[in-house]
């Protein structure tokens, strides 16, 4: 059974936008799109102070929204294959499961009951961190095409599912990859900092990257592929590499990463700060 790419949305603009781009993504990759709308009881669910048929009442809502999603999802789309589904529960816990059976997730950034000014939402950062598959998060603000995937690659095993990932998303688009490597200078107090070390440094942090990328580029020879390697923090290089993509694609996790947090210090600062989609890629093994 062919997996879907499964879209939620709670009629957020950043929910619009994210129906628009797995929509887009389904055409591409030839997948049926799946739509769905949690609606969360708990808020309402309060025995003391019943609201009258509350729950037919936010069905129908929900059902509005989805309809509303589907049309949206199908226009300028003919043969898209688009269902519909309206869920029950926490809506990071119905997402997570949803996504254990999807080709990727894809929602906005902030819905409905986020807090103004915040870019990322709490279920968003909790999907991201949690999800098996692919999770896409969207902005509600309208992208410029810029006709370039960019990807964030340290050469640890947790980031060549997203390498993965980001060649097959270049391939469909008929576009380059950037693969943006990010390192630090280590700081000793009492040592001097040496300009012929610093390029030494860089020219080490360079060759073991391209050594790493030549299986790469051997698999996706139609993929055109761009080494950039950077003197940053990896958040500051790929936020300011997000503003000439279309994607930015990073792993849930690097090398400095703690085995207890699901979400890295790394993707979580780019989904608060990048300024295109946002896709995190989790490893097996630390889906297991």
């Amino acid at each position: 059974m062919t997996q879907p790419i499964v879209v939620a949305t709670d009629g957020s603009p950043a929910a619009a936008a994210a129906v628009t781009w797995a929509a887009d993504d389904a055409v591409r990759k030839g997948l049926p799109l799946r739509i769905v709308h949690v609606l969360d009881r708990l808020p309402y669910d309060l025995p003391r102070y019943e609201i009258p048929d509350f729950e037919d009442r936010l069905s129908q809502a929900g059902r509005r929204i989805l309809d509303e999603a589907a049309q949206a999802a199908r226009e300028g789309r003919p043969g898209l294959e688009v269902t519909t589904e309206l869920l029950f529960g926490d809506p990071a816990h119905v997402l997570r499961d949803q996504a254990g059976g999807s080709a990727e997730l894809v929602m906005g950034s902030r819905g409905l009951g986020g807090f103004r000014g915040m870019l990322l939402g709490s279920v968003s950062a909790n999907v991201a961190g949690h999800a098996e598959a692919p999770v896409v998060v969207v902005r509600a603000t309208p992208a410029t095409p810029h006709n370039e995937i960019v990807v964030g690659f340290d050469g640890s095993e947790e980031s060549k599912p997203a390498l993965v990932y980001a060649f097959e998303a270049a391939r469909l688009r008929g576009c380059p990859l950037r693969v943006i490597y990010a390192y630090q200078i280590p700081v000793y107090t009492y040592a001097p900092v040496v300009v012929d070390d610093v390029e030494e440094l860089r020219r080490v942090q360079e060759d073991f990257i391209r050594t790493e990328l030549e299986s790469w580029h051997d698999k996706h020879p139609e993929v055109e592929t761009r080494l950039e390697v950077v003197c940053s923090h990896p958040v500051t290089a790929l936020v300011e590499a997000s503003e000439d993509a279309d994607l930015l694609v990073v792993g849930s996790h690097g090398r400095r990463a703690l085995t207890a947090v699901l979400l890295g210090s790394v993707s979580r600062g780019v989904l608060h700060h990048a300024r295109c989609p946002v896709a995190v890629v989790r490893s097996k093994r630390e889906a297991s």
